[in-house]
């Protein structure tokens, strides 16, 4: 344990550790990227949507200001105009809201998806250590958070500066215009900067996102001991598979033994081989209920003798059937003749005991040559 924790975390994370991080909320994420798309958006849509919120606000504006004659004398008009104007002003900024709403829900999706994990709200105590704390001050996401702020401010500060003089015009005629054509011209002005400005920070965002998805494999990565410890855990001690294994054959084998008074036939090799095998009018062939070799043999015939199941020694047949069957196949095609053969002794030596007859000499079966 000890030298596990001077091992070196040089190995990928496995699945299994990226689903058990997620389930903890631990996933990739830029805020540069999310406040780009959210800015961009709104930016975007306040070009769009400029000139009928400024016709709105124009509107809100000469309602506020005018009073008719006849509400100076009603108590009640002074709320009710404002109650209107809220209304009016909230009817105005939705659909604006709504796009920025959407954009911020969706922004998620682009790296690393939606994470919803009660883990990562949990109150951890390690979060109040003083020195962790002072840690993290020194650490490199501090240092790459330090020079992306650093970054966002030259960067939007010079995009700023260059909007400025490029439409210094188009600010400077605002005052020749009448009060409606320049609010509409003062949205659009506000809209095309902030737009131009989010759209620089796409630039710090496509710096982030590379390094956010660097920093996050980095803290899953895992050591070779830890690979090999999940590992195990997923598949399993090789101790407990192999009980798993011997436990299983055991129960198939019982269930196997179980059913060998129910055959009609044994065909045995005659003592290393057994293999036994039923047929009835519901199947389009015998199919093969119980096989072994050495003591499963021994065992399948000795159960074979106390239910009076009719044993036929053919070797050959015995040995192909353990071969190229499995319990609960047919016979191939090929040992149909050769089991045929058996079938029909089996049936003649079970009229014989009914009727009292001399039993049939049993059968001597060979295969046929495939080769010819």
């Amino acid at each position: 344990m000890a030298d596990e924790q001077f091992q070196e975390k040089t190995e990928r994370a496995t699945p299994k550790r990226l689903k058990d991080a997620r389930s903890k909320g631990q996933v990739p994420r830029s805020r540069e990227l999310n406040a780009a798309a959210v800015m961009i958006a709104g930016s975007a849509a306040l070009v769009v949507l400029g000139q009928p919120m400024s016709n709105g606000i124009a509107g809100i504006m000469r309602q506020g200001l005018t009073l008719p004659r006849a509400a100076a004398y009603d108590t009640n008009a002074m709320a009710n105009q404002l109650a209107a104007m809220v209304v009016a002003g909230i009817q105005l900024i939705t659909p604006f809201l709504l796009v920025c709403l959407v954009v911020a829900l969706a922004a998620p999706l682009l790296l690393g998806g939606w994470s919803f994990s009660t883990k990562a709200m949990a109150f951890k105590p390690e979060k109040l250590n003083p020195i962790a704390g002072i840690k993290r001050l020194f650490a490199l996401r501090s240092v790459v958070e330090l020079l992306k702020a650093l970054a966002k401010f030259v960067v939007v500060g010079a995009a700023a500066v260059l909007m400025l003089r490029q439409l210094s015009g188009d600010f400077l005629t605002l005052s020749s215009q009448s009060v409606r054509p320049a609010l509409a011209h003062t949205a659009w002005l506000c809209g095309m900067s902030l737009l131009a400005m989010s759209c620089v920070l796409l630039l710090i965002a496509a710096v982030d996102v590379p390094f956010q998805l660097w920093d996050h494999a980095k803290k899953l990565r895992m050591t070779r001991q830890e690979v090999r410890d999940e590992h195990k855990e997923t598949e399993g001690q090789p101790e407990v598979k192999q009980r798993i294994r011997s436990t299983q054959q055991e129960l198939a084998r019982r269930r196997m033994m179980e059913d060998v008074p129910k055959a009609d036939v044994i065909v045995t090799n005659p003592t290393r081989f057994a293999v036994a095998l039923r047929y009835d009018d519901s199947m389009q062939a015998p199919r093969v209920v119980a096989k072994g070799t050495e003591l499963i043999a021994h065992q399948i015939r000795k159960i074979g003798a106390l239910h009076n199941v009719p044993l036929v020694e053919a070797p050959p047949l015995a040995r192909t059937l353990y071969a190229t069957t499995e319990i609960g196949d047919e016979i191939p095609h090929r040992l149909y003749a050769a089991v045929a053969q058996v079938m029909a002794y089996v049936f003649r030596l079970r009229d014989a005991r009914i009727s009292g007859d001399s039993l049939p000499d049993a059968p001597v079966i060979e295969l046929e040559d495939e080769s010819k």
